[in-house]
């Protein structure tokens, strides 16, 4: 392949202006990717710093001939995340676990120690999230602003831009560029030795002049105007300080102005002279037209029911509904309150075991107290739990509490029969008892 050179008119490349233009670089062109390597070359070797090169596409090796230095970008990101480490740390120290007394500060800089269910004020390990966060967000804005100052960006004009051959960069062309500020141009030597480098063609690339500043009267004009763009900012400001007799500016009435009653307020329409209305008598609240307080709640009137909801089909106390009663407190019941009742369930013995000292021992369900609660008291207490026992009403049906509820009436019967219990059981044959036909 042959390269030929264009002469340059070393008349104009002492970086003069021409009819106005400013000589800006000298520019190369190459046909391949080996010619433009070996053209960076001599390019580094002749000392220059200020150049570049331009490739349709990535040229492996191009690096290391234009002698581009390793970038300092990932240390300036592990400053930015050390940075972001330390910030995160003493933040939190500083909001929560220090009380230093700083009289001249603002009250937003000074610490307020809060004790929140006795746990210390610092805590290295609850602090953690805050310091990885602001570690990773330091470390991005590094990489995003500091590749943008390493790379002189943002730059939205380049003189190169208007080189009708430099368009053939993003097709099949090789670009050198040499800018007229390296300290190593030279008006002479330097275009003589850029067409000694091969080129198919070397180019001056011009500036076009920089426009003429604004006269004076459009600066007077941006004054007046800027001035009056502070007005309505002046005002507002003058407005939150001070006071007036006149009422203020509604844009939007029916925002401000509200056809409504606010709570707790009085009226004199109604003869309690209050906003706030009673219910109408028998008036349902919506989602409670069934409401059944016996059934969901175990409530008749003001206290617990002491008889089973019988007027509802779900509760029939059949032998079939024990069985259900029986499967049922297995599952959630017998860990804690043994399968006989009596407190000693697997978790119990584990804690005592364990020497657990935070352990409060399960309540026996078959002792004086418990037979005497009403049937509503123990199911309120499988609805909400009561003291170290939680709540069950989220997970078990008020029909299968129900069930629980008769289970466990049948093993305090059981522990405590009555005196005509014995003699019905001792009425039923051999046969019936051991369920014989």
């Amino acid at each position: 392949m042959s390269h030929t050179a264009t002469a340059i008119d070393t008349r104009r490349t002492d970086g003069a202006s021409d009819g106005g233009r400013r000589l800006h670089a000298l520019l190369v062109e190459f046909e391949t990717p080996s010619a433009i390597k070996e053209a960076a070359r001599r390019i580094r070797d002749a000392g220059f710093v200020r150049w570049d090169t331009h490739t349709p596409f990535p040229v492996h090796g191009i690096d290391e001939q234009m002698g581009i230095q390793r970038t300092k970008l990932p240390l300036l990101v592990f400053a930015c995340g050390a940075v972001g480490c330390l910030t995160g740390l003493v933040l939190q120290w500083w909001t929560n676990a220090s009380n230093v007394d700083l009289p001249a500060a603002l009250n937003f800089i000074r610490g307020y120690p809060f004790q929140v269910s006795g746990k210390p004020f610092w805590s290295l390990p609850a602090n953690i999230p805050v310091i990885f966060e602001l570690t990773v967000l330091f470390s991005a804005f590094g990489a995003v602003f500091g590749m943008l100052v390493l790379n002189d960006l943002p730059k939205h004009y380049n003189p190169l831009f208007r080189s009708q051959r430099f368009r053939r960069v993003t097709d099949d062309r090789f670009f050198l560029c040499v800018e007229t500020a390296d300290p190593s141009y030279d008006p002479q030597h330097t275009p003589a030795l850029l067409r000694s480098l091969g080129g198919t063609a070397v180019e001056e690339v011009y500036d076009e002049p920089t426009p003429p500043a604004p006269t004076r009267i459009v600066n007077r004009v941006l004054v007046v105007l800027l001035c009056l763009a502070l007005i309505p900012p002046a005002i507002i400001a003058k407005a939150r300080v001070s006071r007036s007799d006149s009422p203020r500016i509604h844009l939007i009435q029916d925002m401000d102005n509200q056809e409504k009653f606010k709570t707790q307020r009085a009226y004199p329409l109604f003869a309690d002279q209050r906003v706030m209305r009673l219910p109408v008598a028998g008036a349902v609240a919506r989602g409670e037209l069934g409401d059944d307080a016996h059934f969901e709640r175990g409530i008749v009137g003001n206290g617990y029911a002491e008889q089973f909801p019988a007027h509802r089909p779900e509760v029939r106390l059949t032998a079939e509904f024990l069985q259900r009663g029986h499967d049922k407190y297995g599952v959630y019941c017998a860990p804690c309150h043994g399968f006989d009742g009596s407190g000693q369930g697997r978790i119990n013995q584990r804690a005592i075991e364990l020497e657990e000292p935070a352990w409060v021992a399960a309540a026996a369900l078959t002792d004086a107290e418990r037979r005497s609660r009403p049937v509503g008291h123990l199911f309120n207490t499988i609805t909400n739990g009561i003291r170290t026992m939680g709540p069950y009403g989220d997970r078990i049906s008020p029909e299968d509490r129900w069930a629980i509820v008769a289970y466990v009436r049948a093993l305090q019967r059981a522990h405590y029969p009555r005196a005509g219990d014995l003699a019905a059981v001792e009425n039923i044959g051999p046969r019936e008892r051991d369920g014989g036909e």
